[in-house]
Protein backbone atom coordinates (compact mmCIF):
# COMPACT_ATOMS: atom_id res chain seq x y z
CA UNK A 1 0.00 0.00 0.00
CA UNK A 2 1.35 3.41 -0.95
CA UNK A 3 2.30 5.60 1.99
CA UNK A 4 0.84 9.09 2.16
CA UNK A 5 2.84 12.14 3.10
CA UNK A 6 1.87 14.07 6.22
CA UNK A 7 0.50 16.85 4.02
CA UNK A 8 -1.58 14.39 1.99
CA UNK A 9 -3.00 13.01 5.23
CA UNK A 10 -3.77 16.55 6.34
CA UNK A 11 -5.52 17.30 3.06
CA UNK A 12 -7.45 14.05 3.18
CA UNK A 13 -8.61 14.76 6.72
CA UNK A 14 -9.59 18.27 5.68
CA UNK A 15 -11.51 16.98 2.69
CA UNK A 16 -13.38 14.40 4.77
CA UNK A 17 -14.30 17.10 7.26
CA UNK A 18 -15.39 19.43 4.46
CA UNK A 19 -17.44 16.73 2.77
CA UNK A 20 -19.12 15.89 6.07
CA UNK A 21 -20.19 19.52 6.51
CA UNK A 22 -21.29 20.01 2.87
CA UNK A 23 -19.13 22.79 1.47
CA UNK A 24 -20.67 25.81 -0.18
CA UNK A 25 -19.98 25.97 -3.91
CA UNK A 26 -19.56 29.21 -5.86
CA UNK A 27 -18.87 29.03 -9.59
CA UNK A 28 -17.90 32.32 -11.26
CA UNK A 29 -18.04 32.13 -15.04
CA UNK A 30 -16.46 35.05 -16.90
CA UNK A 31 -17.55 35.75 -20.46
CA UNK A 32 -14.86 35.70 -23.18
CA UNK A 33 -11.93 35.87 -20.75
CA UNK A 34 -8.88 34.36 -22.44
CA UNK A 35 -6.46 31.98 -20.74
CA UNK A 36 -3.71 34.56 -21.19
CA UNK A 37 -5.77 37.44 -19.79
CA UNK A 38 -5.07 36.25 -16.23
CA UNK A 39 -1.66 37.53 -15.17
CA UNK A 40 -0.60 34.52 -13.10
CA UNK A 41 -1.38 32.18 -16.00
CA UNK A 42 0.56 34.24 -18.52
CA UNK A 43 3.29 36.11 -16.62
CA UNK A 44 5.62 36.60 -19.60
CA UNK A 45 3.11 37.69 -22.25
CA UNK A 46 0.23 39.03 -20.18
CA UNK A 47 0.02 42.79 -19.63
CA UNK A 48 -3.25 43.11 -17.70
CA UNK A 49 -3.17 43.33 -13.91
CA UNK A 50 -5.50 40.75 -12.32
CA UNK A 51 -4.66 40.89 -8.60
CA UNK A 52 -7.89 39.26 -7.39
CA UNK A 53 -7.55 36.17 -9.56
CA UNK A 54 -3.82 36.00 -8.89
CA UNK A 55 -4.52 36.10 -5.16
CA UNK A 56 -7.16 33.41 -5.48
CA UNK A 57 -4.65 31.22 -7.33
CA UNK A 58 -2.04 31.74 -4.63
CA UNK A 59 -4.60 30.63 -2.03
CA UNK A 60 -5.70 27.59 -4.02
CA UNK A 61 -5.06 25.61 -7.18
CA UNK A 62 -4.59 26.48 -10.85
CA UNK A 63 -5.61 23.97 -13.52
CA UNK A 64 -3.44 24.54 -16.59
CA UNK A 65 -5.29 22.17 -18.96
CA UNK A 66 -8.96 22.91 -18.26
CA UNK A 67 -11.48 23.31 -21.06
CA UNK A 68 -14.93 24.64 -21.72
CA UNK A 69 -17.04 22.12 -23.62
CA UNK A 70 -17.39 24.56 -26.49
CA UNK A 71 -15.63 27.65 -27.76
CA UNK A 72 -18.79 29.80 -27.55
CA UNK A 73 -21.34 30.93 -24.95
CA UNK A 74 -24.59 28.94 -24.94
CA UNK A 75 -23.09 25.47 -25.47
CA UNK A 76 -20.57 25.96 -22.67
CA UNK A 77 -23.26 27.03 -20.20
CA UNK A 78 -25.40 24.03 -21.03
CA UNK A 79 -22.49 21.64 -20.51
CA UNK A 80 -21.32 23.21 -17.25
CA UNK A 81 -24.78 23.14 -15.68
CA UNK A 82 -25.83 19.68 -16.91
CA UNK A 83 -22.59 17.68 -17.05
CA UNK A 84 -23.52 16.80 -20.65
CA UNK A 85 -22.06 17.97 -23.95
CA UNK A 86 -24.19 20.58 -25.68
CA UNK A 87 -24.13 18.94 -29.12
CA UNK A 88 -26.22 16.09 -27.73
CA UNK A 89 -29.11 18.59 -28.02
CA UNK A 90 -30.56 20.12 -31.17
CA UNK A 91 -28.04 22.99 -30.91
CA UNK A 92 -25.34 21.60 -33.18
CA UNK A 93 -23.58 24.92 -33.79
CA UNK A 94 -23.65 28.63 -32.90
CA UNK A 95 -25.59 30.07 -29.92
CA UNK A 96 -29.06 31.12 -28.82
CA UNK A 97 -30.22 34.74 -28.77
CA UNK A 98 -32.14 36.79 -26.23
CA UNK A 99 -35.57 35.58 -27.30
CA UNK A 100 -34.46 31.98 -27.84
CA UNK A 101 -36.44 29.06 -26.45
CA UNK A 102 -35.14 26.94 -23.55
CA UNK A 103 -32.28 24.56 -24.36
CA UNK A 104 -32.33 22.60 -21.10
CA UNK A 105 -35.21 20.11 -21.14
CA UNK A 106 -37.58 20.21 -18.14
CA UNK A 107 -36.54 16.70 -17.04
CA UNK A 108 -32.79 17.36 -17.37
CA UNK A 109 -31.08 17.55 -13.98
CA UNK A 110 -28.72 20.50 -13.50
CA UNK A 111 -25.94 20.93 -10.96
CA UNK A 112 -28.29 23.28 -9.11
CA UNK A 113 -31.13 20.77 -9.08
CA UNK A 114 -28.78 18.02 -7.95
CA UNK A 115 -27.39 20.08 -5.06
CA UNK A 116 -30.88 21.24 -4.13
CA UNK A 117 -31.80 17.56 -3.69
CA UNK A 118 -29.01 17.39 -1.12
CA UNK A 119 -30.11 20.33 0.99
CA UNK A 120 -28.49 23.29 -0.77
CA UNK A 121 -29.90 26.74 -1.33
CA UNK A 122 -29.28 27.57 -4.99
CA UNK A 123 -28.97 30.84 -6.90
CA UNK A 124 -28.01 31.95 -10.40
CA UNK A 125 -26.96 35.54 -10.89
CA UNK A 126 -25.97 37.13 -14.20
CA UNK A 127 -26.16 36.09 -17.82
CA UNK A 128 -28.43 33.08 -18.49
CA UNK A 129 -28.16 32.60 -22.29
CA UNK A 130 -29.82 29.18 -22.26
CA UNK A 131 -33.21 30.22 -23.56
CA UNK A 132 -36.43 31.20 -21.78
CA UNK A 133 -40.13 30.98 -22.53
CA UNK A 134 -40.72 34.71 -22.44
CA UNK A 135 -44.40 35.71 -22.16
CA UNK A 136 -46.28 36.95 -25.23
CA UNK A 137 -49.34 39.11 -25.71
CA UNK A 138 -50.49 36.80 -28.54
CA UNK A 139 -49.61 33.48 -30.14
CA UNK A 140 -47.25 34.92 -32.74
CA UNK A 141 -43.72 33.48 -32.42
CA UNK A 142 -40.97 35.95 -31.57
CA UNK A 143 -39.09 37.04 -34.65
CA UNK A 144 -35.76 38.86 -34.71
CA UNK A 145 -34.34 40.96 -31.93
CA UNK A 146 -37.14 43.52 -31.61
CA UNK A 147 -40.50 41.72 -31.32
CA UNK A 148 -43.51 43.83 -30.43
CA UNK A 149 -45.54 41.15 -28.65
CA UNK A 150 -43.66 40.71 -25.36
CA UNK A 151 -45.92 40.66 -22.31
CA UNK A 152 -43.80 42.61 -19.83
CA UNK A 153 -46.22 41.81 -17.00
CA UNK A 154 -46.33 38.10 -17.73
CA UNK A 155 -44.65 35.11 -16.09
CA UNK A 156 -41.38 33.83 -17.57
CA UNK A 157 -41.37 30.06 -17.78
CA UNK A 158 -38.67 27.42 -18.10
CA UNK A 159 -35.93 29.70 -16.87
CA UNK A 160 -33.42 29.29 -14.03
CA UNK A 161 -36.05 28.94 -11.28
CA UNK A 162 -37.53 26.03 -13.23
CA UNK A 163 -34.14 24.38 -13.69
CA UNK A 164 -33.01 23.90 -10.10
CA UNK A 165 -32.35 27.44 -8.89
CA UNK A 166 -34.25 28.89 -5.93
CA UNK A 167 -33.34 32.43 -6.94
CA UNK A 168 -32.32 34.20 -10.13
CA UNK A 169 -31.35 37.74 -11.03
CA UNK A 170 -29.80 38.68 -14.36
CA UNK A 171 -30.27 39.09 -18.09
CA UNK A 172 -31.62 36.69 -20.68
CA UNK A 173 -28.52 36.40 -22.88
CA UNK A 174 -25.36 38.29 -23.84
CA UNK A 175 -25.36 42.01 -23.12
CA UNK A 176 -25.34 42.78 -26.84
CA UNK A 177 -28.60 40.84 -27.31
CA UNK A 178 -32.04 42.26 -26.47
CA UNK A 179 -34.18 42.39 -24.42
CA UNK A 180 -32.23 44.88 -22.34
CA UNK A 181 -33.97 44.41 -19.03
CA UNK A 182 -33.27 42.63 -15.77
CA UNK A 183 -35.14 39.49 -14.79
CA UNK A 184 -35.72 38.48 -11.18
CA UNK A 185 -36.91 34.94 -10.65
CA UNK A 186 -39.71 34.60 -13.24
CA UNK A 187 -40.58 38.27 -13.82
CA UNK A 188 -39.16 41.23 -15.69
CA UNK A 189 -37.91 44.07 -13.53
CA UNK A 190 -39.88 46.85 -15.20
CA UNK A 191 -41.05 47.01 -18.79
CA UNK A 192 -39.18 47.13 -22.07
CA UNK A 193 -40.91 50.23 -23.35
CA UNK A 194 -37.78 51.89 -24.74
CA UNK A 195 -35.60 50.87 -27.66
CA UNK A 196 -31.82 50.67 -27.24
CA UNK A 197 -28.88 49.12 -29.06
CA UNK A 198 -25.83 47.76 -27.28
CA UNK A 199 -24.93 46.37 -30.70
CA UNK A 200 -28.29 44.79 -31.64
CA UNK A 201 -31.34 47.04 -31.52
CA UNK A 202 -34.23 45.91 -29.37
CA UNK A 203 -36.61 46.55 -26.47
CA UNK A 204 -35.17 47.91 -23.25
CA UNK A 205 -36.25 49.07 -19.83
CA UNK A 206 -35.82 52.88 -19.95
CA UNK A 207 -33.28 53.03 -17.09
CA UNK A 208 -31.30 49.97 -18.17
CA UNK A 209 -27.71 50.77 -19.19
CA UNK A 210 -25.14 48.17 -20.23
CA UNK A 211 -22.33 49.80 -18.25
CA UNK A 212 -24.22 49.13 -15.01
CA UNK A 213 -24.71 45.39 -15.48
CA UNK A 214 -21.35 44.08 -14.28
CA UNK A 215 -21.42 46.07 -11.01
CA UNK A 216 -25.03 44.97 -10.52
CA UNK A 217 -24.09 41.29 -10.86
CA UNK A 218 -21.36 41.79 -8.27
CA UNK A 219 -23.71 43.64 -5.92
CA UNK A 220 -26.50 41.07 -6.16
CA UNK A 221 -24.07 38.20 -5.65
CA UNK A 222 -22.55 39.79 -2.55
CA UNK A 223 -26.02 40.44 -1.15
CA UNK A 224 -27.09 36.85 -1.76
CA UNK A 225 -24.00 35.43 -0.06
CA UNK A 226 -24.43 37.75 2.92
CA UNK A 227 -28.04 36.57 3.29
CA UNK A 228 -27.08 32.91 3.69
CA UNK A 229 -27.16 31.07 7.00
CA UNK A 230 -24.20 28.93 8.00
CA UNK A 231 -26.56 26.07 8.86
CA UNK A 232 -27.53 25.52 5.20
CA UNK A 233 -25.00 25.06 2.37
CA UNK A 234 -25.46 27.12 -0.77
CA UNK A 235 -24.59 26.87 -4.46
CA UNK A 236 -24.18 30.13 -6.35
CA UNK A 237 -23.63 30.21 -10.11
CA UNK A 238 -22.38 33.67 -11.10
CA UNK A 239 -22.33 34.29 -14.84
CA UNK A 240 -20.57 37.58 -15.53
CA UNK A 241 -21.31 39.55 -18.69
CA UNK A 242 -17.68 40.58 -19.08
CA UNK A 243 -15.31 41.05 -20.79
CA UNK A 244 -17.73 40.15 -23.62
CA UNK A 245 -19.08 42.91 -25.88
CA UNK A 246 -20.19 45.58 -25.36
CA UNK A 247 -16.78 46.30 -23.87
CA UNK A 248 -17.86 49.01 -21.46
CA UNK A 249 -15.82 49.45 -18.29
CA UNK A 250 -17.29 51.80 -15.70
CA UNK A 251 -15.90 55.32 -15.66
CA UNK A 252 -13.63 54.65 -12.69
CA UNK A 253 -11.98 51.79 -14.60
CA UNK A 254 -11.45 53.57 -17.89
CA UNK A 255 -7.77 54.09 -18.68
CA UNK A 256 -6.57 51.84 -15.84
CA UNK A 257 -4.72 49.37 -18.07
CA UNK A 258 -1.93 50.02 -20.55
CA UNK A 259 -3.58 48.27 -23.48
CA UNK A 260 -6.89 50.02 -23.95
CA UNK A 261 -10.54 49.54 -23.14
CA UNK A 262 -10.47 45.73 -23.18
CA UNK A 263 -7.69 45.69 -20.62
CA UNK A 264 -9.72 48.11 -18.50
CA UNK A 265 -12.74 45.81 -18.67
CA UNK A 266 -10.70 42.76 -17.71
CA UNK A 267 -9.37 44.68 -14.71
CA UNK A 268 -12.90 45.59 -13.66
CA UNK A 269 -13.97 41.96 -14.14
CA UNK A 270 -11.13 40.90 -11.87
CA UNK A 271 -12.19 43.46 -9.26
CA UNK A 272 -15.79 42.17 -9.29
CA UNK A 273 -14.47 38.64 -8.76
CA UNK A 274 -12.47 40.01 -5.84
CA UNK A 275 -15.60 41.62 -4.40
CA UNK A 276 -17.46 38.30 -4.56
CA UNK A 277 -14.62 36.44 -2.86
CA UNK A 278 -14.47 39.16 -0.20
CA UNK A 279 -18.20 38.72 0.41
CA UNK A 280 -17.60 35.00 0.97
CA UNK A 281 -14.80 35.71 3.44
CA UNK A 282 -16.61 38.52 5.24
CA UNK A 283 -19.64 36.27 5.76
CA UNK A 284 -17.46 33.69 7.49
CA UNK A 285 -17.69 31.11 4.71
CA UNK A 286 -14.05 31.18 3.57
CA UNK A 287 -12.75 27.88 4.94
CA UNK A 288 -15.47 25.62 3.63
CA UNK A 289 -16.45 27.23 0.35
CA UNK A 290 -15.29 25.75 -2.93
CA UNK A 291 -14.78 28.68 -5.30
CA UNK A 292 -14.23 28.04 -9.01
CA UNK A 293 -13.33 30.91 -11.35
CA UNK A 294 -13.34 30.10 -15.04
CA UNK A 295 -14.49 31.39 -18.45
CA UNK A 296 -16.94 30.20 -21.07
CA UNK A 297 -14.39 30.34 -23.91
CA UNK A 298 -11.35 32.22 -25.14
CA UNK A 299 -10.92 35.91 -25.85
CA UNK A 300 -13.11 37.36 -28.60
CA UNK A 301 -11.73 39.04 -31.70
CA UNK A 302 -13.90 42.02 -30.77
CA UNK A 303 -11.29 42.76 -28.11
CA UNK A 304 -8.81 43.77 -30.82
CA UNK A 305 -6.32 40.95 -30.43
CA UNK A 306 -3.74 42.06 -33.04
CA UNK A 307 -3.47 45.52 -31.49
CA UNK A 308 -3.03 44.03 -28.02
CA UNK A 309 -0.35 41.66 -29.27
CA UNK A 310 1.58 44.61 -30.66
CA UNK A 311 1.58 45.99 -27.13
CA UNK A 312 2.87 42.70 -25.77
CA UNK A 313 -0.40 41.20 -24.49
CA UNK A 314 -1.36 37.76 -25.81
CA UNK A 315 -4.87 36.88 -24.55
CA UNK A 316 -4.46 33.22 -25.56
CA UNK A 317 -0.94 33.07 -24.06
CA UNK A 318 1.05 30.36 -25.88
CA UNK A 319 -2.04 28.81 -27.47
CA UNK A 320 -3.29 29.10 -31.04
CA UNK A 321 -6.67 30.62 -31.83
CA UNK A 322 -9.31 32.39 -29.77
CA UNK A 323 -13.06 32.37 -29.16
CA UNK A 324 -15.10 30.21 -31.58
CA UNK A 325 -12.07 28.13 -32.67
CA UNK A 326 -11.27 24.44 -32.36
CA UNK A 327 -7.64 25.27 -31.53
CA UNK A 328 -6.98 25.45 -27.80
CA UNK A 329 -7.14 29.24 -27.65
CA UNK A 330 -10.86 28.82 -28.23
CA UNK A 331 -11.62 26.59 -25.26
CA UNK A 332 -8.66 26.14 -22.91
CA UNK A 333 -9.74 28.52 -20.19
CA UNK A 334 -8.67 29.86 -16.81
CA UNK A 335 -9.72 27.46 -14.06
CA UNK A 336 -8.82 28.56 -10.55
CA UNK A 337 -10.05 26.71 -7.47
CA UNK A 338 -9.92 27.81 -3.84
CA UNK A 339 -11.15 25.65 -0.98
CA UNK A 340 -8.95 26.34 2.07
CA UNK A 341 -10.24 23.36 4.01
CA UNK A 342 -9.15 20.91 1.31
CA UNK A 343 -6.84 22.50 -1.29
CA UNK A 344 -3.17 23.32 -0.78
CA UNK A 345 -2.36 27.01 -1.35
CA UNK A 346 -0.32 27.76 -4.46
CA UNK A 347 -0.86 24.31 -5.94
CA UNK A 348 -1.19 23.38 -9.58
CA UNK A 349 -2.69 20.59 -11.65
CA UNK A 350 -1.74 19.83 -15.24
CA UNK A 351 -4.41 17.15 -15.56
CA UNK A 352 -6.96 17.37 -18.38
CA UNK A 353 -10.38 18.47 -17.09
CA UNK A 354 -13.57 19.88 -18.58
CA UNK A 355 -16.30 22.13 -17.22
CA UNK A 356 -18.75 19.25 -17.64
CA UNK A 357 -16.96 17.81 -14.59
CA UNK A 358 -18.48 20.18 -12.03
CA UNK A 359 -21.50 17.95 -11.45
CA UNK A 360 -19.53 14.74 -10.83
CA UNK A 361 -17.06 16.60 -8.64
CA UNK A 362 -19.87 17.92 -6.45
CA UNK A 363 -21.29 14.39 -6.20
CA UNK A 364 -17.89 13.02 -5.24
CA UNK A 365 -17.39 15.65 -2.56
CA UNK A 366 -20.79 14.79 -1.08
CA UNK A 367 -20.08 11.06 -1.45
CA UNK A 368 -23.29 10.46 -3.40
CA UNK A 369 -24.09 9.11 -6.86
CA UNK A 370 -25.34 11.15 -9.80
CA UNK A 371 -28.83 9.84 -10.62
CA UNK A 372 -29.30 7.87 -13.82
CA UNK A 373 -30.02 9.98 -16.86
CA UNK A 374 -27.84 12.87 -15.69
CA UNK A 375 -24.23 14.01 -16.04
CA UNK A 376 -23.41 11.60 -18.86
CA UNK A 377 -20.16 13.41 -19.67
CA UNK A 378 -19.09 14.37 -16.16
CA UNK A 379 -16.02 13.04 -14.33
CA UNK A 380 -14.93 14.05 -10.84
CA UNK A 381 -11.71 16.03 -10.57
CA UNK A 382 -11.93 15.91 -6.75
CA UNK A 383 -8.76 13.78 -6.43
CA UNK A 384 -6.78 16.49 -8.24
CA UNK A 385 -7.71 18.96 -5.51
CA UNK A 386 -5.50 17.02 -3.12
CA UNK A 387 -2.75 16.37 -5.64
CA UNK A 388 -3.86 12.90 -6.67
CA UNK A 389 -4.47 11.61 -10.21
CA UNK A 390 -7.99 11.67 -11.64
CA UNK A 391 -9.07 8.12 -12.49
CA UNK A 392 -11.50 8.77 -15.30
CA UNK A 393 -13.91 6.38 -16.97
CA UNK A 394 -13.91 8.86 -19.84
CA UNK A 395 -11.28 8.10 -22.46
CA UNK A 396 -10.83 11.73 -23.47
CA UNK A 397 -12.40 15.17 -23.79
CA UNK A 398 -14.43 16.32 -26.77
CA UNK A 399 -14.01 19.89 -28.02
CA UNK A 400 -16.51 21.75 -30.21
CA UNK A 401 -16.37 24.99 -32.21
CA UNK A 402 -18.94 27.58 -33.21
CA UNK A 403 -19.23 25.93 -36.62
CA UNK A 404 -20.00 22.56 -35.04
CA UNK A 405 -16.58 21.04 -35.77
CA UNK A 406 -15.38 18.31 -33.42
CA UNK A 407 -11.99 17.64 -31.86
CA UNK A 408 -10.88 14.88 -29.51
CA UNK A 409 -8.19 15.09 -26.87
CA UNK A 410 -6.71 12.01 -25.22
CA UNK A 411 -3.48 12.29 -23.28
CA UNK A 412 -1.00 14.24 -25.35
CA UNK A 413 -2.86 13.71 -28.63
CA UNK A 414 -5.47 15.98 -30.12
CA UNK A 415 -7.41 15.20 -33.30
CA UNK A 416 -9.33 18.01 -35.03
CA UNK A 417 -11.91 17.07 -37.67
CA UNK A 418 -11.29 20.30 -39.53
CA UNK A 419 -8.76 21.60 -41.99
CA UNK A 420 -8.28 24.87 -40.12
CA UNK A 421 -9.62 26.80 -37.11
CA UNK A 422 -13.20 25.55 -37.34
CA UNK A 423 -14.18 29.03 -36.18
CA UNK A 424 -13.30 32.66 -36.77
CA UNK A 425 -9.51 32.65 -36.90
CA UNK A 426 -7.79 32.68 -40.26
CA UNK A 427 -7.28 30.33 -41.97
CA UNK A 428 -10.88 29.18 -41.91
CA UNK A 429 -12.05 26.05 -43.69
CA UNK A 430 -12.86 27.95 -46.90
CA UNK A 431 -9.43 29.60 -46.92
CA UNK A 432 -7.51 26.34 -46.92
CA UNK A 433 -5.97 25.35 -50.27
CA UNK A 434 -7.31 22.31 -52.09
CA UNK A 435 -5.39 19.19 -51.24
CA UNK A 436 -4.98 20.17 -47.59
CA UNK A 437 -5.25 17.30 -45.10
CA UNK A 438 -8.90 16.80 -44.10
CA UNK A 439 -8.02 16.85 -40.41
CA UNK A 440 -5.30 17.87 -37.95
CA UNK A 441 -3.38 15.89 -35.34
CA UNK A 442 -1.13 17.48 -32.75
CA UNK A 443 1.16 16.32 -29.98
CA UNK A 444 0.06 18.81 -27.32
CA UNK A 445 3.04 18.11 -25.08
CA UNK A 446 5.60 18.91 -27.75
CA UNK A 447 3.48 21.39 -29.70
CA UNK A 448 0.87 23.20 -27.54
CA UNK A 449 0.69 25.95 -30.17
CA UNK A 450 -0.68 23.43 -32.71
CA UNK A 451 1.72 24.28 -35.52
CA UNK A 452 2.97 20.86 -36.70
CA UNK A 453 0.14 18.79 -38.19
CA UNK A 454 0.95 15.09 -37.77
CA UNK A 455 -2.28 13.77 -39.29
CA UNK A 456 -0.77 12.22 -42.39
CA UNK A 457 2.30 10.81 -40.62
CA UNK A 458 0.42 9.15 -37.73
CA UNK A 459 -2.69 7.58 -39.27
CA UNK A 460 -2.98 4.89 -36.60
CA UNK A 461 -3.21 7.51 -33.84
CA UNK A 462 -5.78 9.54 -35.79
CA UNK A 463 -7.88 6.44 -36.50
CA UNK A 464 -7.89 5.38 -32.83
CA UNK A 465 -8.97 8.85 -31.68
CA UNK A 466 -11.68 9.02 -34.34
CA UNK A 467 -13.06 5.65 -33.27
CA UNK A 468 -13.20 6.75 -29.64
CA UNK A 469 -14.83 10.07 -30.55
CA UNK A 470 -17.41 8.26 -32.67
CA UNK A 471 -18.19 5.88 -29.83
CA UNK A 472 -18.55 8.68 -27.31
CA UNK A 473 -20.95 10.52 -29.62
CA UNK A 474 -23.07 7.54 -30.60
CA UNK A 475 -23.34 5.99 -27.10
CA UNK A 476 -24.99 9.14 -25.79
CA UNK A 477 -22.35 9.37 -23.07
CA UNK A 478 -18.57 9.46 -22.71
CA UNK A 479 -18.42 7.92 -19.23
CA UNK A 480 -19.10 4.40 -17.95
CA UNK A 481 -22.73 3.44 -17.72
CA UNK A 482 -25.59 2.19 -19.85
CA UNK A 483 -25.95 3.78 -23.30
CA UNK A 484 -27.95 6.99 -23.29
CA UNK A 485 -29.92 8.82 -25.93
CA UNK A 486 -28.86 11.98 -27.70
CA UNK A 487 -31.70 14.44 -28.27
CA UNK A 488 -31.30 14.16 -32.04
CA UNK A 489 -31.32 11.03 -34.17
CA UNK A 490 -28.09 11.73 -36.00
CA UNK A 491 -25.03 13.88 -35.29
CA UNK A 492 -22.64 14.73 -38.11
CA UNK A 493 -19.17 14.10 -36.75
CA UNK A 494 -17.47 15.36 -39.92
CA UNK A 495 -18.75 18.84 -40.75
CA UNK A 496 -16.43 19.07 -43.72
CA UNK A 497 -15.64 16.39 -46.29
CA UNK A 498 -14.80 13.12 -44.55
CA UNK A 499 -11.70 11.41 -45.96
CA UNK A 500 -12.19 8.40 -48.19
CA UNK A 501 -11.38 5.05 -46.59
Amino acid sequence: MRQLSLFSIFLLAGWLSAADSKPNVVVILADDLGYGDVQCLNPERGKIATPAMDSLASEGMVFTDAHSASSVCTPTRYALLTGRYNWRTHLQKSVLYGFGEPLIDPDRLTVAGFLKQHGYNTAAIGKWHLGLDLPKTDDTPFRGNNPQNVDWDGVIKNGPVDRGFDYYFGISASLDMPPYIYIENDRFVGKGTATKAFNRRGPAEPEFEAVDVLPMIGKKTAEYIASQDASTPFFTYVALNSPHTPILPSEEWQGRSDIGIYGDFVMQTDAIIGDIVKAIDDAGFRENTLVIVTSDNGCSKAAGIPAMQKQGHFPSAHLRGSKADLWDGGHRVPFIVRWPQAVKPGSRSDQLVCQTDVMATCADILDVEIPGGAGEDSVSFQPALSGLPVHSSRAGVIHHSIGGYFAYRQGKWKLLLSKASGGWTSPTEKQMPSGSPPAQLYDMEADPGETNNLYTSNPEVADALLQQLTSDVERGRSTDGPPAQNDVDSIRIWKGQAPAN
